[in-house]
């Protein structure tokens, strides 16, 4: 009796170590991002807003939406999302997280909103550059064997 591992045996073996990622879990978690920064987008529009604040949240908001939103569409396409494209996200989510103290905001619901929201964005956007960096290969639900 031989020992020696079979052609088919090192296929299968091969295929248990590669580290997949479900992309149905994770494009939504970039989704909710994505919606966020939609809240940050509308926020000044719902809450008393300095000009600056209006400006900040506005753009800040509009580079989350369409950055997570990038990686949304990546991953409904069974592709890992970009790390340095949610790298980004996290720097954006951070900006938004310190923003109000750096910038009038106009109101302290702004403010707070702001914050918060930043902070969700970052953790949502660090997560998925954790996941999909450690990832090699995307993997669908309904495809598992």
């Amino acid at each position: 009796m031989s020992t020696t591992p079979t052609d088919t045996d090192s296929t299968r073996d091969d295929e248990h170590d590669r580290n997949t990622l479900n992309t149905d879990a994770m494009q939504w978690v970039s989704a909710l991002a994505a919606l966020v920064g939609l809240y940050i987008v509308a926020s000044p529009f719902l809450f008393d807003a300095t000009e600056t604040a209006i400006w900040n949240d506005t753009l800040v908001g509009t580079g989350i939406f369409l950055l997570a939103g990038y990686n949304f569409i990546r991953m409904t396409r069974d592709r890992l999302a970009s790390v340095g494209v949610a790298s980004l996200t996290v720097l954006l989510g951070l900006w938004a997280l310190i923003s109000p103290a750096l910038i009038e905001m106009g109101s302290n619901e702004l403010a707070t909103g702001t914050a918060i929201s930043g902070a969700v964005v970052a953790a949502l956007a660090a997560y998925t550059a954790y996941a999909n960096n450690s990832a090699d290969t995307p993997e669908r639900a309904g495809t598992r064997a």
